[in-house]
């Protein structure tokens, strides 16, 4: 599927991964919605970029309501989805079993709400807009893009939920992918490591080189900008269908 004149969703888009997603997009000649709940932020990238390239909706990727009303937004706009991008998520850090005490349920049921559940919940209202798009001469009709992370296979202390969340979204890819077939909606995964997004700037210098230092090759952290280029090679190879692709520089990650 080729980008240029096609619709993007993309949870998260505002910052990090998300924004060089929303960014490469329209820099190939597609349009995007970016759902996210950093309004300010989004607003800024829709001024840069122009109205006419991309729509800011805030948006709780856990609400159907909020969901559903984004993307009749974006399809009275720009008139169809082709796409979508699930870059949303947090993370937690916190052990099974702390000083505190049991780890905290309402933190797992949050990061497995917003990571997965939200990632679903927005693939399936996605799709079934799709599904109603013209096929084009592979039969295509749509393209989701989940994302995961290394921690899905490698999770570390205290990674428990966050870990979860990420094999969950691994997990549903291939059923996911054999669900939509029919449709001509492909579905993929991309599983990235470490990369420089805005967490990574609090971080002391020590600490961001030694992180840099724990990647094979390249030996730093992954730029925003090579995990939208993935996506756009998800997108336009349409052999590409239920895989979930790590994006690591070959890192394994250590309990610690």
């Amino acid at each position: 599927m080729e980008l240029k004149g096609k619709v993007a969703v993309v949870t998260g888009g505002a910052s990090g991964l998300g924004e060089a997603t929303v960014r490469n997009i329209v820099a190939q000649g597609g349009k995007a919605l970016i759902m996210d709940l950093n309004m300010d932020r989004g607003k800024a990238i829709v001024a840069e970029l122009g109205k006419e390239n991309v729509i800011f909706d805030k948006t709780d990727v856990t609400s159907e309501s909020q969901v559903k009303e984004a993307l009749e937004r974006t399809v009275k706009t720009f008139g169809a989805v082709h796409i979508c991008v699930n870059c949303a998520g947090i993370g937690s850090g916190i052990k099974t079993v702390g000083k505190n005490g049991a780890h905290p349920l309402d933190v797992f049921k949050k990061v497995i709400a917003i990571n997965l559940i939200g990632s679903f919940n927005v693939l399936r209202l996605c799709a079934e807009i799709m599904q109603n798009n013209e096929p084009n001469s592979e039969g295509e009709r749509g393209v989701i893009i989940n994302t995961a992370s290394v921690a899905a296979f490698d999770g570390q202390v205290g990674q428990a939920a966050y870990s979860a969340s990420k094999g969950g979204i691994v997990g549903m890819t291939l059923p996911i992918a054999r669900d939509l077939a029919r449709a001509g909606i492909r579905c993929c995964t991309i599983a990235p490591g470490l990369f420089h997004t805005p967490l990574f700037d609090t971080l002391p210098q020590e600490a961001y080189d030694s992180l840099s230092a724990q990647v094979p090759f390249p030996k730093r952290l992954g730029k925003p900008v090579e995990y939208a280029k993935m996506a756009q090679s998800i997108i336009e190879n349409p052999m590409l269908n239920a895989e979930t692709i790590r994006l690591d520089g070959a890192i394994r990650m250590a309990p610690r």
